[in-house]
């Protein structure tokens, strides 16, 4: 494997082809599958993943103890080995802001954005990371993206926009500004007329920001807005001056 890795010298990010990934990461699609029993095989594989992964960084601290004697550095090697084959450990090193764009492992990018949005439980229980989340979507969101990955964010925002908030989501709007568009608006514009009360005020919200490219995402901007929407009631279980901003 490490014969067919090449170092980006400028970015300091490892820059492995399309099939190197798809061989390491191939299974992580299961994880959004219709099919119970293919995610169930894919949490599987997720599972040795992770304990491979939890194994070496324990063999790499034990060295670490001992580093004075400099045998921590293969542990390492290891350590950051084993990362690559699990999630999110994978996407941690990767290109910022536009050069996601062409990166290999955006497809994997996607798909535990799309994780966290379909299967919120399953991504919660088994690779919860809020700051990986976060900083996925800003960076997704600075790219120039093609027609088939735009779509895919399109299709993931308007998932997100129909379900209880969750953290993190109001960073969506960047995503929403990145790739606006009729189709997009026709799909936010069906999801604030539906009667699915969290769709009605995270729709609309995303709709009005976009009619005003120059106000901020803020949580001052989400409460002044919820104050005067249409409509009294916030859906069950939100706070009125916290939904959509309440950051875990």
């Amino acid at each position: 494997m490490i014969s067919h890795m090449k170092r980006d010298a400028d970015a300091g990010v490892s820059v492995d082809g399309a099939d190197v990934w798809h061989e390491r990461l191939g299974w992580a699609f299961g994880l959004v599958a219709s099919d119970p029993e293919e995610r169930a095989a894919a949490l599987a594989r997720l599972a040795d993943a992770e304990r491979n992964t939890q194994e070496a960084l324990e063999r790499l601290n034990k060295a670490w103890r001992r580093r004075y004697s400099l045998g921590w550095q293969v542990p390492h090697r290891n350590y950051l080995k084993a990362l690559r084959y699990s999630l999110p450990g994978a996407l941690w090193d990767r290109p910022a802001g536009p050069d996601i764009g062409t990166w290999p492992g955006l497809p994997y990018a996607l798909c535990f954005l799309e994780w966290e949005a379909r299967f919120p439980q399953d991504w919660t229980r088994h690779a919860k990371s809020w700051g990986t989340k976060e900083r996925l979507i800003r960076d997704v969101s600075a790219a120039h993206h093609t027609e088939t990955v735009r779509s895919k964010l399109v299709d993931l925002l308007e998932t997100v926009v129909k379900r209880p908030y969750r953290c993190k989501d109001r960073e969506y709007v960047r995503v929403a500004r990145a790739v606006d568009g009729e189709d997009l608006r026709r799909r936010l514009d069906r999801a604030a007329r539906s009667d699915n009360p969290w769709a009605q005020r995270h729709a609309g919200y995303v709709l009005w920001l976009l009619d005003r490219p120059e106000v901020p995402n803020t949580r001052h901007v989400w409460r002044t807005w919820l104050a005067a929407a249409p409509g009294e009631t916030p859906p069950a279980g939100a706070v009125r001056d916290q939904s959509m901003v309440r950051d875990e």
